[in-house]
């Protein structure tokens, strides 16, 4: 968990341009992002098998 804390303060600061969640790991990856004020600028986007990458996008209304 401290890993996802970890990319999501990269993503968000810029470090990193996106994070790819696997499919196994989605629940951990939904427990720490509820917890973040700004969760609506996370966009998830589908990938294969059930897999998610998640970008930073400040333009989300």
């Amino acid at each position: 968990m401290d890993n996802f804390n970890k990319q999501i303060k990269d993503l968000r600061e810029g470090k990193i341009d996106k994070i790819e969640v696997k499919n196994d790991l989605f629940f951990l990856w939904r427990e720490e992002w509820m917890k973040q004020e700004d969760k609506k600028f996370f966009k998830g986007i589908a990938g294969l098998n059930g897999n998610v990458e998640y970008v930073y996008d400040k333009t989300v209304i």
